[in-house]
């Protein structure tokens, strides 16, 4: 789209946008609670030293936490979801500000707590979370004391506080590099020179002119290598930074300190990668299926991305996506769906792009409002149907934790997160296909869906194995080169694509240019989430009143359990394979119905 055809803000419709009169009807409503929250900091912080005294002080301690919490999360909702309307509105911007400063100085005044907190003994705490006045509290409350083991004294605590900045030098730098300083330079395109950057960079690769797909491929690894070296003591630094924090903390592994914090057993992540290493040999025929269908003698790194199907013309508003999404989840129930598109055509919703809007999607919880869906809707993109039951996944998964938790309990794990949002792309993708005017189309959504489940769930299982490899190198005291880390990952690239694939000298470079790997054992989340999304639709679909309901009891759960333990009330054990097995199995069977429509 041309720039000059984007819409201004102010032009945009008051039904397509987001009603924020749920959180504060007025911009000066918004200011005096902003203004309340030094008060609130200070009649928490007049806590500090005496959560030990009493069971009631403690109870008093709590309240204040909450209404504290609960102030800084509303103020921050709004002026957040107005700033992502419009990055360029210089209003929003300053109001993005004051809330970011206001929870800063928050947090440094109320640091006190938590260790505080730990320093009760157990057995105390533990009797004073029995009473009844504490059940508001009690999960917040055992949550915290799960970290104990690994808290250290407070002088230690302080210490490991000051190096956190210091910490972050690797990662920071990692970014300066990758989105200021590197120059991709440009790729001819019908003879003009286009830029090449992070954001054209899949557009070039999707691009049906293999030429074009190659320059691009080239030039992109290439800006890359001319890193090498600075990329790989960047990553390496990471690394250790990892290590130093899970020694220091007494975990066995940097993988169990950052699995620690949910319950989640290191097995889930290594039985996750055995898993898909056992059903290789299908996504190895999946690269076979397309390099017969480009017709190409060599498959290539660069082949990867380009549609098998070309992209079907349609056109679909924005109400017709919306009714998709209502039949598509007709299985979960008339209040699931009443809500979830009542929410869709309402005030849920900031529905179509205008100048400076976050250019993606996302939802965006709170415990008051609405669960505010952020979209950029196309009438022109089957892929945005997708997108609005995915975040409306999100949004309902929300609505349902707010209605059945109390505030310091509500919100659910990133590790959960995924699962509501897959969930209901599935049954969408069921759908379509079910009721596919033509072969053409049919073969279209077979395709988009087998890639999207690879994206996923093999593409993130490679990348979680790599960290895994690189991470349990240095804890077996062995340097982290360039070399060895492109050995590691050139090895990853050769198992998971098979011997139809055929890598450049650079192609070892995608393990030094991904920003989660700053973020460890973060990408292993993606596959888990999809196969327990996978199991859950099956197990939904295909099963009665039971299912149905412990589906919904996974929903209102929100942050009340772990989750392992919430998905298990789901119907799905994530400790075992069973899962992942079941969502591979899924990808084989669409493998194999491409196969008989494409060959």
């Amino acid at each position: 789209m041309k720039d000059e055809t984007i819409p201004l803000r102010k032009d945009i419709p008051a039904e397509y946008k987001w009603d924020l009169t749920q959180l504060y009807k007025t911009d000066e409503e918004w200011e005096a609670d902003l203004k309340k929250i030094p008060s609130l900091v200070k009649n928490f912080s007049s806590f500090k030293g005496r959560l030990s005294e009493s069971s009631s002080i403690f109870l008093e301690a709590l309240k204040a936490d909450e209404a504290l919490d609960r102030q800084i999360e509303k103020v921050y909702h709004y002026a957040s979801l107005n700033n992502e309307a419009d990055q360029g509105d210089s209003a929003a911007q300053e109001k993005y500000s004051r809330v970011m400063m206001a929870y800063t100085a928050a947090c440094s005044e109320t640091s006190f707590f938590t260790p505080e907190l730990l320093a009760i003994p157990d057995e105390k705490i533990n009797s004073w979370i029995e009473h009844p006045e504490f059940k508001d509290y009690k999960i917040y409350i055992q949550k915290a004391l799960h970290a104990k083991p690994h808290i250290l004294s407070e002088k230690e605590e302080r210490i490991m506080a000051l190096q956190s900045e210091s910490g972050q030098t690797a990662s920071n730098v990692f970014s300066l590099l990758n989105d200021v300083d590197m120059n991709f330079g440009t790729v001819e395109v019908e003879g003009k020179q286009l830029p090449l950057t992070h954001s054209t960079w899949s557009d070039f690769e999707e691009n049906q002119d293999r030429k074009i797909r190659k320059e691009a491929y080239e030039k992109f690894y290439g800006a890359f290598e001319s890193h090498a070296n600075t990329l790989a003591a960047l990553y390496s630094g990471s690394v250790k930074n990892d290590i130093f924090h899970a020694r220091a903390r007494g975990y066995n592994s940097s993988l169990e300190a950052v699995l620690y914090g949910d319950k989640v057993p290191v097995s889930v992540y290594k039985n996750l990668i055995e898993t898909v290493h056992k059903n290789l040999d299908t996504l190895h025929r999946y690269y076979k299926i397309r390099k017969k269908v480009l017709g190409v003698e060599e498959l290539r790194h660069y082949d990867v991305y380009v549609p098998l199907v070309k992209s079907i013309k349609s056109k679909i508003s924005y109400d017709e996506s919306v009714e998709i999404v209502r039949n598509a989840l007709a299985v979960l129930g008339s209040e699931y769906t009443d809500t979830l598109c009542g929410g869709l055509k309402g005030g849920w919703v900031d529905r179509f792009e205008n100048k400076g809007k976050n250019s993606g999607a996302f939802s965006s919880g709170c415990y008051e409002g609405y669960p505010y869906i952020l979209l950029n809707y196309k009438d022109t993109s089957l892929r945005d149907v997708y997108t609005m039951a995915h975040e409306g996944g999100h949004s309902m998964h929300s609505w349902y934790s707010v209605r059945n938790n109390p505030f310091m309990s509500y919100e659910y794990t990133i590790f959960e997160a995924e699962v509501a949002s897959t969930f209901n792309e599935e049954l969408v993708f069921e759908y379509l296909l079910k009721n596919a005017k033509d072969h053409e189309m049919k073969k279209y959504l077979l395709s988009m869906r087998a890639n999207d489940i690879l994206a996923t769930l093999h593409r993130q299982t490679m990348f979680a194995e790599f960290e895994l490899k690189c991470h349990e190198a240095v804890e077996n005291n062995e340097p982290l080169s360039t070399e060895a880390i492109r050995s590691i990952y050139r090895k990853l690239l050769e198992q998971y694509f098979g011997p139809a694939m055929k890598f450049e000298k650079s192609s070892d470079m995608e393990g030094l240019r991904i920003p989660h790997f700053y973020n460890a054992f973060y990408v292993y989340k993606y596959s888990t989430g999809i196969s327990a999304a996978l199991a859950l639709a099956k197990r939904v679909v295909n099963g009665g009143k039971q299912e149905h309901e412990d589906y919904f009891k996974f929903l209102k759960s929100g942050g009340s359990r772990y989750p392992i333990e919430s998905l298990k009330v789901a119907g799905v054990n994530m400790e075992s394979t069973e899962p992942v097995q079941a969502a591979l199995d899924t990808f084989k069977d669409l493998v194999d119905q491409l196969e008989e429509e494409l060959l």
